[in-house]
């Protein structure tokens, strides 16, 4: 696959855009406060103006960098929108339905004890992926950069991209709280290692209360290995260690209550989606 000429968008700048066109619409239709709703249009009149920008400037120096960092800014931004839109939440009916299948997993499969049979090192081993789930993104251009791949940001960017984007796209539509909130306690492993103490005050801090589902965690960790095998392809390597890394935040997320199971089992199915359809993107594109 070829590299995109300088002078153009980049796809996941296209689907940074389209997102934050998405959710200036919701910004007017929810039932948010007014200076919410001009908060959000202001913030994403700027990143739609910077987004521009970036297509009309060379590809070199402070530029490129900044342009290869800015989706990372961006979906920290996503991320923090969706929880200014948060609506009362009083029926638990999806919580209920869902944690079934935690019990299930936990209690009667074993998993609960199986990680736990080593003592503290595999919850504290699993309790540090979640953790360093925050920073699988710009590990990922790194590798890239290090390998000399950096041409090729676009190719990794937009299946990271895409795989956080469409899972934040999708939280209004299924509005729950973690099982930790609504099952205190139940299916809560024995060992509070120091990550899980810290992980837990992080999103104490800067967890939003829109939803659970599907985990953003899961589809940014396997939007991250995904990406880089899309990117990448002439070795496979950093691809399957990214990979394998995402399905140790996957089992993360269900064993440190921060998602129920099924949340994760849809976080990789849209990133297994955004693996699908942006070589197809790609390819549509670069003929333009």
């Amino acid at each position: 696959m070829q590299s995109f000429s300088m002078n153009q968008p980049r796809i996941c700048e296209w689907m940074l855009g389209s997102y934050f066109l998405y959710t200036s619409i919701m910004a007017l239709v929810l039932p948010v406060a007014w200076p919410t709703k001009l908060l959000v249009l202001v913030i994403n009149l700027a990143i739609l103006a910077i987004l521009n920008g970036f297509s009309r400037t060379r590809e070199q120096g402070i530029w490129l960098l900044l342009r290869n960092l800015f989706p990372f800014v961006g979906v920290l931004l996503a991320y923090q929108q969706m929880g200014w839109f948060a609506q009362p939440h009083e029926n638990f009916e999806l919580e209920q339905a869902w944690v079934i299948f935690d019990r299930i997993l936990l209690q009667e499969w074993g998993l609960l004890n199986l990680i736990e049979s080593q003592g503290a090192f595999f919850p504290g081993l699993l309790e540090l992926l979640y953790l360093l789930t925050y920073a699988l993104g710009p590990i990922g251009m790194l590798i890239l950069l290090l390998g000399g791949r950096i041409k090729r940001a676009d190719h990794y960017l937009s299946v990271y991209v895409a795989s956080v984007l469409l899972a934040y796209a999708l939280f209004p539509y299924f509005p729950s709280e973690p099982p930790r909130s609504i099952f205190p306690g139940e299916l809560s492993g024995h060992y509070e290692t120091i990550f899980k103490q810290f992980n837990w005050w992080l999103l104490g801090g800067v967890g939003i209360h829109t939803s659970v589902f599907p985990s953003g965690h899961v589809s940014s960790a396997f939007g991250v290995g995904f990406g880089l095998f899309l990117a990448i392809s002439a070795s496979r390597l950093p691809g399957i260690l990214m990979t394998a890394v995402a399905c140790g935040v996957a089992v993360s997320t269900v064993y440190g209550r921060y998602h129920y199971a099924v949340d994760a089992v849809a976080g990789l199915a849209v990133s297994v989606f955004a693996l699908l359809v942006c070589p197809y993107l790609m390819r549509v594109y670069s003929r333009k």
